[in-house]
């Protein structure tokens, strides 16, 4: 047989069929109550599901609260999982329902403040000047990542979480219509309509996303100090710990900038880690026996 008639070999289906068969067997055996299974399954999970819960609740210490239950839910269902999409895709489903149902609301929720209204906000009290105090980079970054938290939560819930599953996540419309449960024509119309809202939003207001539009960061640290958005003594995102491997605040706002588009403001923060102790305190618990993982 000549090589031109030798079958093509699609390598990257056989990738996703070893993952698939490799998570199969690592829920198998967490199941079968190996602990050292489920601490793997925790490890796996734990950075992508921080991420997920910081940008739908807002602020860290909420995403803590919410990726611990996360976790104790995903795990303790282990049994129900039946490979018919990768494990973290299937948690980030669990992740999804819980985060939209959850009460905790953040400031901007409570409020019900509109995008035009955090837009308006952010003109108020706008330095002539770039800052130039101590740490004036590190400050200047902090504003910047609070502030694209913010304008996340002037969204609704369904349309934040769309935005980032496909926007910042980037994954493809059916993955992120599986984990949403809903039909991926439903799920691309709500995609549209958060981008569009945060599009016109940041094409007016951001200097990040349009350098003709009014606000820089740099020119926001001030006033962020004053209203106590931005603590100077301690930044809650720029210097929050980041995965093994992952994106700096540096790294991540160097492709924002490269990319310059509305998709790369809000995708520029840094591939933060979920707080170690406190997931190191979940693996433990659920080995304790407390939480059985039979469906």
């Amino acid at each position: 047989m000549s090589s031109a008639d030798t079958p093509a070999v699609d390598h990257g289906q056989d990738a996703a069929a070893d993952v698939r068969r490799a998570e199969a067997a690592l829920v198998a055996r967490a199941v079968d109550g190996d602990r050292d299974a489920i601490a793997e399954i925790v490890r796996m999970l734990q950075d992508p599901l921080y991420r997920l819960a910081l940008r739908m609740a807002g602020r860290p210490a909420e995403a803590e609260d919410a990726t611990q239950e996360i976790l104790i839910r995903a795990v303790t269902r282990l049994a129900t999982f039946r490979g018919e999409a990768k494990l973290l895709t299937w948690a980030y489903r669990i992740g999804v329902n819980y985060l939209i149902n959850l009460r905790t609301r953040s400031p901007q929720e409570q409020r019900e403040l509109s995008l035009e209204e955090f837009g308006a906000g952010l003109t108020d009290g706008l330095a002539a000047e770039d800052y130039r105090r101590p740490r004036a980079a590190l400050l200047s970054s902090e504003v910047r990542l609070n502030c694209s938290q913010g304008m996340l939560q002037c969204l609704s819930r369904e349309e934040r979480v769309a935005f980032v599953l496909g926007q910042v996540f980037e994954l493809g419309s059916a993955e992120a219509a599986w984990i949403l449960d809903i039909a991926p024509a439903a799920y691309r119309k709500r995609l549209e309509r958060a981008k569009k809202r945060l599009g016109a939003f940041l094409g007016s207001a951001c200097g990040v996303a349009d350098p003709r539009a009014a606000c820089r960061c740099s020119r926001r640290v001030e006033k962020a100090v004053a209203l106590g958005r931005v603590d100077p003594a301690a930044p809650q995102y720029a210097t929050h710990p980041v995965s093994p491997g992952g994106r700096t605040v540096l790294e991540a706002e160097e492709q924002m900038i490269r990319l310059h588009d509305v998709a790369a403001v809000l995708r520029g923060h840094p591939d933060y880690a979920a707080p170690s102790e406190r997931m190191d305190a979940i693996a433990t618990l659920l080995r304790s026996g407390q939480f059985p993982l039979l469906a």
